[in-house]
């Protein structure tokens, strides 16, 4: 049987394309932002931007809370990283923690779903909540919660990253859309 090539246009650059699976290509992204109240505190943070709404319409979002993936329920104490960030909380050398209880086992529970649903969808891209002790790209609180941020990653966007998969904050939206009109 002979495997059907399908020539399509681009819908971000509107370039004629005969990979349908470029075309097609999901995005993860942290369920709070597309309004799902799964935050710690019970309530979203929805994103509010064209390239969201196009994307949600064309069936390109896949929406994941890892904390809740990890069996945390809504809502749920806050939790920070304490002793390093995401990577060290992987390596086991730093812990997340709420005032009360060590949750480390549940990000890493929820960061390994992740993944997994990253793979079997072929996802190559994620669009996460930023300070998340999860989804933080580049910045995430310290541990004393007192509010401080400090430069880091949350425990889902190390793994993420650790196997390849490019991973965006809310703020870095105009970047994301660079890197998928390419």
């Amino acid at each position: 049987m002979a495997l059907k090539l399908y020539i399509v246009n681009d819908f971000f650059t509107n370039k004629r394309s005969s990979d349908i699976t470029m075309f097609m290509k999901k995005i993860l992204i942290s369920a709070c932002l597309l309004g799902e109240p799964v935050r710690y505190d019970g309530v979203s943070k929805p994103l509010v931007h064209p390239l969201i709404d196009e994307l949600n319409e064309r069936g390109r979002l896949v929406p994941f809370c890892p904390e809740v993936a990890g069996g945390l329920p809504t809502p749920r104490p806050p939790a920070e990283i304490s002793g390093g960030d995401g990577r060290q909380v992987i390596g086991q050398a730093a812990r997340v923690m709420t005032r009360e209880a060590d949750v480390s086992r549940a990000f890493v529970l929820g960061a390994r779903a992740a993944l997994d649903l990253a793979l079997e969808q072929g996802i190559t891209i994620a669009l996460l909540k930023e300070r998340s002790p999860s989804c933080g790209s580049s910045f995430i609180y310290d541990g004393s919660f007192s509010g401080t941020r400090i430069k880091g990653m949350g425990v889902t966007t190390a793994l993420l990253r650790e196997n390849g998969i490019l991973v965006f904050s809310e703020n870095d939206i105009s970047c994301l859309e660079k890197r998928i009109k390419r």
